[in-house]
């Protein structure tokens, strides 16, 4: 932190030069004390005049100036009590060349003090002690001290009175801000402020301390030097960079320079002060960072922030990417937190607090990568969902180092950004496909993996299909050659079995590892259906539906034909069998071949008179229908009128005589109600 520089009590010591003169003479500024050890008469040997007619013997000679009106005294204090000092005080606004005689004088021939006190009124001399002055602002005067005693040692000037001595450093007109001594308060608060360098010895700039000491006042200047003797004359200014170490000592030394008065006396003040300097040298230590090398991606980000390439508090680091960047101050990373690298080299500049820099050169290597390989699993189909798999993902070899957890994604991007996980790897449900597996080490470094996903497709016999038999047949069912094993629903293990009857039947079909459960049936064949039967006079046929054609047709169950029609068959009952390609138990019908009527005479003599099939009214849904020869039906005869027609038409009126047509309909009184038409001609006669 900066210190403000305060104004300070001059101290002139063991001074050996021209200020034993008057034109020479040190200016006092303020009321400061002041420490001198005259040494000789100087180069000029004034007329001392008054009291002081001797000739100089070990003088010193000051100047000052009045700022504020009042009396003035001070004291006159031999370092050795024994050595006898006089004093004149010349003025006011005498010049070296004018002095005349002094009108403050003092010769007391005693040991001890002497000076100008408030107790002693002018012109009277109280032995050692002149008496006090009035002083005027701006009033311009000069004091010579001599030590009559020529002795070597020194003395002590104290100031009093109600007046004040002029300086600029005590003027608020000309000082607007604190003067800032240069450098940091000392760790042993008696010593001088450091400066701090960043390497010792170091060439330093003195001139770069002057605006911070100035702190903003105008017709101030600074000066630099080596000791205190050259502080006070102002000789010897160091004005050029110059090497400086830590152990010694430097004195600076503010100077006012009036604009308007080149002859002013506080030109010739000072304020000084003393500073050392501070090794604050740094040393950047050279790093290394490892970091991951993620899914083999030649890169990783490292955070440089973490490199320990100093101990240093409050430093400041940046970071570049080659030391030519570096030098240049180009192409700064300003994202060290995370700067994505393919690994070599980053450097850092350091800086202290203090503005001292060092460079450290940060290693940037991988870890070794996790190795991993592609890996498949097979899995049985699901039997429920034969598409689907049930895997054990951790089953999966996609690396063999040891120390390394797994997690399982579906995608290579979900692995990569850790989203998704599969949760259940070790009942994991999937079709064919890829699941992807992060593999990390104890170094939190990942490779990615891909695990082939295969579902064993369910394995079927290609030779077992359903059968079709008659119901009261048995068959085999065979599986076929190629499977382990065999396991059906009858208990069977082998690949065929037998006197299987009608039924739906399993078998579990084992192949590999996987068994596949395969089922089949055996059907009963449909039987076909005698749909209706048609007797034309001496002529059956027999039409049939369903089963499997072709049909065979038999009316003994022995002989069989492929027709369906049997011809010349007198009247009388028959039964008509009828099988299909299958060959089962035949479908059979009771038919009726009736009695065929050709003619009728309806004369009313009692013979042929009417057509009458009564005798069939047993059957279900009997009719006799008459037609001419147009198509036109010209009567029914049914239930209501006795199955008999007696050649009239449904009016009563007889028909004329000619041929008609005429059909018998029903059906059979078995469970299938079997429709059967007979039809012929009749010939009517009727007789007038």
């Amino acid at each position: 932190m900066k210190k403000t520089l305060f104004i300070v009590l001059m101290i002139i010591s063991q001074m050996f030069f021209a200020q034993s003169d008057c034109p020479t003479a040190i200016t006092v500024c303020g009321n400061s004390g002041i420490s001198y050890t005259p040494s000789g008469p100087g180069n000029i040997l004034e007329d001392l005049g008054g009291c002081l007619s001797d000739d100089e013997n070990f003088s010193v000679w000051y100047t000052f100036s009045i700022a504020t009106a009042g009396t003035l005294t001070f004291t006159i204090n031999p370092n050795v009590f024994a050595d006898d000092y006089d004093f004149g005080v010349y003025g006011p606004n005498k010049t070296c060349g004018t002095l005349g005689a002094p009108i403050r004088c003092n010769y007391s021939g005693a040991d001890g003090p002497t000076g100008l006190n408030l107790t002693t009124v002018h012109p009277a001399v109280n032995g050692q002690w002149s008496g006090f002055m009035n002083v005027l602002p701006g009033e311009v005067y000069y004091l010579v001290i001599d030590n009559f005693s020529n002795s070597p040692n020194g003395f002590t000037l104290s100031w009093g009175g109600t007046a004040t001595l002029a300086s600029p450093f005590n003027d608020p007109a000309l000082i607007t801000n604190p003067f800032i001594a240069p450098g940091l308060p000392n760790a042993n608060p008696a010593n001088p402020n450091e400066v701090v360098v960043c390497t010792n010895p170091a060439v330093f700039n003195f001139s770069t301390l002057t605006p911070g000491i100035i702190n903003g006042n105008t017709n101030f200047t600074v000066s630099y030097h080596y000791n205190t003797n050259d502080l006070l004359t102002g000789d010897n200014p160091i004005t050029t960079p110059v090497s400086v170490n830590i152990t010694d000592t430097y004195y600076y030394s503010i100077t006012y320079t009036d604009p308007t008065n080149p002859n002013n006396p506080i030109n010739k003040c000072k304020q000084t002060g003393e500073f050392k300097f501070k090794d604050g040298s740094i040393v950047a230590t050279d790093a290394t960072l490892t970091e991951c090398n993620n899914n083999n991606e030649g890169t990783a980000v490292f955070d440089l922030t973490t490199a320990n390439v100093t101990t240093i508090a409050n430093a400041t680091k940046k970071y570049y990417p080659s030391i030519i960047d570096l030098n240049a101050n180009t192409n700064e990373i300003t994202n060290p937190y995370q700067y994505l690298s393919a690994g070599g080299t980053a450097y850092v500049l350091v800086t202290s607090e203090f503005g001292c820099t060092d460079v450290a050169e940060i290693k940037l290597n991988f870890y070794p990568i996790v190795v991993v390989t592609e890996a498949t699993l097979r899995s049985c189909f699901i039997e429920t969902n034969p598409s689907t798999g049930l895997f054990n993902l951790t089953n999966a070899t996609v690396n063999t180092q040891t120390g390394t957890t797994k997690k399982y994604y579906p995608s290579p991007t979900d692995a990569v950004n850790q989203t998704n996980e599969i949760l259940n790897p070790t009942s994991y449900i999937a079709p064919n496909g890829f699941v992807y597996v992060r593999v990390i080490n104890g170094n939190g470094c990942y490779n990615v993996a891909k695990i082939n996903l295969i579902v064993i497709p369910p394995v079927y016999s290609t030779v077992l299909i359903d059968k079709v038999i008659c119901v009261e047949d048995k068959t085999t069912l065979d599986a076929g050659p190629g499977f382990t094993s065999y396991e059906w629903s009858t208990g069977a293990t082998t690949q065929i079995i037998s006197n299987v009857t009608v039924g739906t039947y399993w078998v579990k079909l084992k192949t590999g590892d996987c068994t596949s459960m395969q089922t089949v049936k055996v059907f009963a064949s449909d039987q076909p259906v005698i749909s209706n039967i048609e007797i034309t006079h001496n002529s059956v046929t027999v039409n049939a539906t369903g089963g499997t054609p072709a049909y065979q047709y038999s009316l003994d169950n022995t002989n069989w034909q492929d027709s369906n029609s049997f011809t010349g068959l007198t009247r009388g009952d028959y039964t008509v069998y009828v099988k299909d390609a299958y060959d089962c138990v035949p479908m059979e019908v009771n038919i009726l071949v009736p009695n065929i009527i050709n003619v009728i005479t309806p004369n009313g003599d009692g013979v042929n008179d009417v057509i009458d099939y009564s005798a069939l009214g047993s059957r279900q849904n009997l009719v006799l229908s008459i037609f001419d020869r147009y198509g036109y039906k010209v009567f029914q005869a049914d239930k209501t009128n006795g199955y008999k027609w007696d050649g009239t038409t449904n009016g009563g009126k007889k028909v004329p005589t000619g041929n008609y047509w005429y059909s018998v309909t029903w059906n059979e009184n078995n469970k299938t109600s079997t429709p059967i038409k007979f039809s012929g001609w009749i010939m009517v006669k009727n007789r007038e």
